[in-house]
């Protein structure tokens, strides 16, 4: 809950130089705010965090904002300003339409002007939107992690996993609870056909965020690259099991994790929809579950898994 302005937060530190000699992050004041805000944003956006030392929330958001701003190496400035030591200074901005009355506040300051603002406590991955936002708007691209995440996933889809888990490894190590970073390092491993790599890196996952879609989904493909990896040691019994009967559902399940683990998606999808055609309730509806275990692994979003989905969806809904 925001804190009203009032009553009468702890020191921080100035945080390293950006371009030139400017401080990334600084304590603002109100004889200093013409030169580190409006001045500075004229070549860098610039934040300005409003606080008071009595206000429970800003001292919350105060290490996440500062985290944030370091991580954009530069791209982006953060100016504290003690709205109880500069009162002028926050009564004169009260009139144009800053909301000080309601704390803690940050203002993005670009060309001289207010670009953007937001009031309370967020979380982090918000207050990365909001940063992001204010780059883009002022034609700063993207922070650093997301062009590394960026680049990463485009490395692992054109089959270059070792790239790939170098860059998934710099994020992990600007943004350590970044959880497309932990399932993309996991996937790359597994591209590289290291199981034992991939199951380390899941077990240092942080417990903060192992429930994540991407970190459940990359945990997904590994128990199935393992289930996989024994299903085509035994792909000569199970094609003959088929071979002898076409409708041996249990055999047509082990070829598709097979099939899978070769990363032939769509043969294995249409192996489970086969079954799931034939007999959805087939051993309590195992095929369908290991189609959306596949869906998991693959990513939600994967064309493969839209394709399936599409056939899965007219053969229940149909």
């Amino acid at each position: 809950m925001d804190h009203i302005i009032g009553q009468p937060r702890p020191e921080t530190q100035n945080g390293a130089t950006g371009q030139g000699s400017a401080p990334v992050i600084s304590e603002g004041s109100q004889a200093t705010f013409m030169q580190d805000v409006i001045e500075a944003s004229r070549t860098v956006p610039v934040l300005v965090d409003f606080w008071a030392d009595w206000c429970g929330p800003c001292k919350q958001l105060a290490p996440v904002l500062e985290k944030v701003v370091t991580a954009a190496k530069g791209r982006v400035r953060l100016v504290k300003l003690d709205i109880d030591a500069n009162r002028a200074l926050a009564a004169q901005l009260s009139q144009v339409g800053l909301p000080l009355q309601s704390i803690p506040m940050v203002a993005a300051f670009w060309k001289g002007q207010i670009l953007d603002l937001f009031q309370g406590a967020l979380p982090e991955s918000e207050i990365k939107k909001f940063v992001e936002g204010v780059l883009k708007a002022a034609g700063g691209g993207t922070l650093p992690a997301t062009e590394l995440l960026a680049e990463a996933d485009v490395a692992l889809e054109t089959d270059q996993p070792d790239r790939a888990a170098e860059l998934y490894s710099a994020v992990i190590g600007e943004e350590p609870e970044n959880p497309k970073a932990w399932g993309g390092l996991v996937r790359a491993l597994l591209a590289l056909d290291d199981e034992e790599a991939a199951t380390a890196a899941l077990a240092d996952v942080p417990a903060k965020i192992t429930e994540a879609p991407d970190v459940v989904g990359a945990r997904a493909a590994l128990e199935l690259k393992k289930e996989g990896r024994k299903a085509a040691q035994e792909m000569e019994g199970v094609r003959a099991r088929l071979a002898a009967n076409p409708d041996d559902y249990e055999a047509r399940c082990e070829l598709a994790t097979a099939l899978n683990a070769a990363n032939k998606r769509m043969e294995a999808a249409d192996e489970l929809l086969s079954v799931i055609k034939a007999d959805l309730t087939w051993n309590n509806g195992a095929a369908r579950q290991q189609l959306l275990r596949f869906f998991e692994a693959w990513g939600h979003m994967d064309p493969a898994t839209l394709a399936a989905r599409r056939k899965l969806s007219s053969l229940l809904f149909s």
